[in-house]
């Protein structure tokens, strides 16, 4: 991963540029923004803007990769949001409320977090009756508000 600081909007570029990509096999200025619901002038900026720090390999008028870069760091937000869903998944928030919640925090945890809830899916899957009793605890104590 590049060690320079990301923002949540080249992030979610990078992440549907990946997901166009595998989609389609190729990625366009106007399917970025059809799928990002943004204008092709700003998403153009954006790829430019990503051609410059070594993302994206652009060409004007055409289709654009990503660099080995750029696919690495797609990678990693791939994985991190497939790690966030699975999380929220196991402790039994609806699909919904998930793809929200990934949404609203996945550019704010720190690596050492994500870590934590990386092993925490891990050993849920590993130990399914663990997870039935921290679903149990957790079911009993919202149906009792929190109170002792």
């Amino acid at each position: 991963m590049t060690g320079q600081a990301r923002s949540e909007s080249t992030e979610d570029h990078l992440e549907r540029i990946q997901e166009l990509i595998e989609e389609k096999g190729y990625a366009r200025v106007a399917d970025l923004a059809a799928s990002l619901g943004l204008s092709t002038s700003a998403v153009s900026n954006m790829v430019r803007r990503l051609a410059q720090r070594g993302f994206v390999n652009y060409e004007r008028y055409r289709g654009f990769t990503l660099t080995a870069t750029g696919r690495q760091v797609a990678q990693h937000i791939k994985a991190r949001h497939k790690i966030l869903t699975e999380f929220l998944e196991l402790v039994g928030l609806n699909p919904e409320t998930v793809d929200r919640e990934v949404e609203d925090i996945e550019h704010h945890l720190r690596p050492e977090t994500l870590s934590v809830f990386s092993q925490l899916v891990r050993y849920w899957r590993a130990n399914p009756t663990q997870l039935k009793a921290f679903r149990r605890f957790a079911s009993k104590e919202a149906s009792s508000d929190g109170k002792p």
